[in-house]
């Protein structure tokens, strides 16, 4: 009986060895959350000015430089470092501060000065980068996008599907699937086309950004002002 009882011990202490080491492997990934550096691709997330302002106008809020007349299509709303599941956020809190400097330099890409200091408390600290090669690195993503040459500056209206958008991004950019880029709409206008790329920044799929695509049948892409 004693024997029994010993393996009957032994056999519930293994048991719970296995529950807890299972746990424990589950747990891991939860260990690196919004830890600088340590995430699994980044989304280049472009936004489509001409909405922004728009939606801005009927707010009834100043929409800032990118809202006064100048030419603007798709700008960069943010480099955002992103798990297969979810995102870290707010890596470092208070965020090293960001220098004018490089806040101005990105003004073309990024036409809001909030915007730029947002995106580096928010996003950048998550990178494992500092701030001037974090928005380095913004400008080198952008720059492995071309945009579809009927996206540069229209000048009425487009009714568009998301479908379309998807694919004429795909064809303007070899190695893109559609499998690893989603686009956002408003209540009727498009808002944002979001490209997934690896570290290296290549294009990669990225399931979770793609199921949470817009699945409206037609989008209005207002023209770009000033244009």
């Amino acid at each position: 009986m004693i024997a029994a009882a010993f393996r009957c011990i032994a056999g519930a202490a293994l048991m719970l060895a296995v529950v807890f080491g299972s746990a424990s492997a589950q747990d891991r990934p939860h260990e690196r959350r919004n830890q600088p550096g340590q995430f699994d691709f980044y989304v280049l997330s472009l936004s489509w000015s001409p909405s922004f302002c728009r939606d801005s106008e009927e707010r009834g809020r100043n929409g800032g430089i990118q809202c006064s007349g100048r030419p603007y299509s798709f700008v960069v709303h943010g480099l955002w470092p992103q798990y297969e599941r979810g995102f870290p956020r707010d890596c470092q809190v208070p965020a090293p501060r960001l220098n004018r400097n490089i806040m101005t330099s990105m003004l073309d890409l990024m036409p809001a000065p909030g915007l730029v200091f947002h995106e580096w408390d928010n996003h950048g600290t998550c990178s494992g980068l500092g701030p001037q090669a974090y928005f380095d690195l913004v400008r080198k993503a952008r720059a492995t996008v071309k945009i579809p040459e009927v996206y540069t500056s229209p000048s009425k209206t487009l009714v568009v599907t998301p479908d379309e958008v998807e694919q004429a991004f795909v064809k303007a950019n070899p190695g893109l699937t559609r499998e690893a880029i989603a686009v956002t709409c408003g209540s009727t206008r498009l808002s944002e086309v979001r490209i997934c790329l690896g570290k290296d920044l290549r294009f990669r799929d990225c399931a979770e950004v793609n199921h949470n695509a817009c699945r409206r049948n037609k989008l209005n892409m207002p023209p770009v002002r000033g244009g």
